[in-house]
């Protein structure tokens, strides 16, 4: 196989994304759990479908064009989990075509072939979890925009206004998936020592980045909705995170192969000789991309493989050279290349289908959603879930802007403040539910603050569940 994507001709591309496809095809032929960030990605495009406005109407730390992305699927498909994987599919494939030409076309590696692609499309597929439209996998083709323009710069040594190109790219990056602008810092970095920009320079790229985010402030602020940013968005990232490590096995066995072998050509290409400086300072740029990805991992919100995609151009690439450093007629980096995409492939179908029983190896247990015990009558209702949601949207709508538990508890929770009792009344008038799940015990207190809604809401037969009474105005 390895031997295959040595030759160097146009028609590989081809091969690539059929390679690329055959790895893919137990995702799109079998039947993927659907994780709880995955619904409340629909959830999200769902309220933005129905009119209602991302931060404002939708409490949710999703990045704004992630969230315009997913309207646009749900207003196009619906709520599927396939449109999903399709459009996931389509950016996967225009990313491993894209590094493949970056490495091969700039001669970036000392010999030309089609195992950079090779490589990025196995590990494009260690989790099944990969294989939907994640803000991670979105951002991380803008990313790779960047790199590829960025290389250019290198290869010239000439440092034009495609600096503002560089932070441009990164700027909408980071209104895909927010801890993205990290990579404002690794741009500033490699312009300040692999190139000879100026003080212009790094203020025009600089701008380049700052423009996109300028100008969704402006938006919000245009439509009186700047807290509900700050709040949403802007503050909760940068929060503590208190993370499940139930995963954590799988996340350490999804990543193990790919950082393996990124870090063992790592090691392999920082004692060749075979490089001209253009070259070293491409790896060099790789190597501080690796780096900056690192400081991406604090800011995520919860673990999963797909939130480390981020780091798999750099880790693509080094594992790509490590591949091309054996000798001729050594077959051990062929039995290596072999192992490694069989045991990814297997890992991926044992979170899928779970081929070896009772191993919860790569399954994602706790970021699978789950079939709500609900009573039979609850089903395409509009509900409001105080607590966690884990399945109960599954079948239903959602109403209210309290979509994310983490960002609605300190204002549901904190009735005690009027201007809180308030602001939940105005919600509850505006988008109000058919049902309140209370798993917080919170509904009884704020029936209690709220006499409108205790007329509205009368506690039904199964407990901690709330319906509205239809007479009631």
């Amino acid at each position: 196989m390895l031997s295959f994507f040595r030759v160097n001709a146009r028609y590989q591309s081809v091969s690539l994304v059929v390679f690329f496809l055959l790895l893919r095809l137990p995702l799109l032929l079998g039947d993927a759990p659907l994780l709880v960030p995955e619904l409340s990605w629909m959830l999200v495009g769902e309220q933005m479908g129905h009119g209602f406005m991302l931060y404002r109407d939708v409490w949710d730390n999703i990045s704004p064009l992630s969230g315009m992305v997913y309207w646009l699927i749900d207003t196009l498909f619906g709520r599927g989990q396939w449109a999903y994987q399709l459009a996931a599919l389509l950016i996967s494939i225009i990313q491993l075509l894209y590094f493949n030409y970056l490495i091969r076309s700039k001669d970036i590696l000392t010999v030309r072939s089609f195992i950079p692609g090779a490589v990025y499309a196995i590990f494009l597929n260690i989790s099944f979890d990969l294989g939907t439209l994640s803000p991670m996998l979105m951002a991380n083709t803008f990313l790779l925009f960047a790199f590829g323009t960025l290389v250019q710069i290198l290869l010239r040594r000439e440092v034009n206004v495609q600096v503002f190109e560089v932070g441009l790219y990164i700027g909408i990056a980071t209104l895909f998936y927010l801890p993205a602008c990290v990579f404002m810092i690794w741009g500033f970095l490699v312009f300040l020592f692999y190139t000879g920009a100026n003080f212009r320079h790094h203020l025009l790229g600089f701008f380049g980045g700052a423009f996109p985010l300028l100008m969704v402030v402006l938006y919000f602020y245009m439509t009186d909705s700047l807290e509900a940013l700050n709040r949403n968005l802007l503050t909760s990232v940068f929060q503590v995170k208190q993370y499940n490590l139930n995963d954590f096995f799988t996340l350490f066995a999804s990543i193990f192969l790919p950082f393996l072998f990124g870090i063992l050509g790592f090691l392999r290409i920082s004692t060749s000789m075979r490089f001209v400086n253009f070259q070293t300072r491409v790896q060099q740029s790789f190597a501080l991309w690796f780096l900056t990805a690192l400081a991406t991992v604090p800011l995520m919100q919860y673990l999963a493989p797909m939130q480390f995609v981020i780091f798999i151009p750099p880790l693509a690439f080094f594992a790509s050279y490590y591949f091309q450093s054996f000798k001729k007629r050594n077959y051990v980096d062929e039995l290596l290349f072999m192992s490694m995409g069989a045991v990814i492939v297997l890992i991926q179908l044992q979170g899928m289908l779970g081929v070896i029983p009772g191993l919860s190896l790569g399954r994602l247990e706790n970021l699978q959603t789950k079939e709500a015990i609900l009573p039979a009558e609850i089903q395409r209702q509009k509900i409001l879930v105080l607590g966690p949601h884990e399945g109960e949207y599954l079948k239903n709508y959602s109403a209210t802007p309290y979509l994310n538990w983490d960002l609605a508890s300190p204002y549901l929770s904190n009735l005690d403040d009027f201007e809180n009792v308030i602001q939940v009344y105005d919600h509850f008038q505006k988008d109000p539910p058919d049902y309140v799940i209370d798993k917080s015990g919170i509904m009884p207190k704020l029936l209690e603050r709220v006499p409108a809604l205790k007329e509205q809401f009368q506690l039904s037969a199964w407990k901690g569940i709330y319906k509205k009474d239809s007479t009631a105005q």
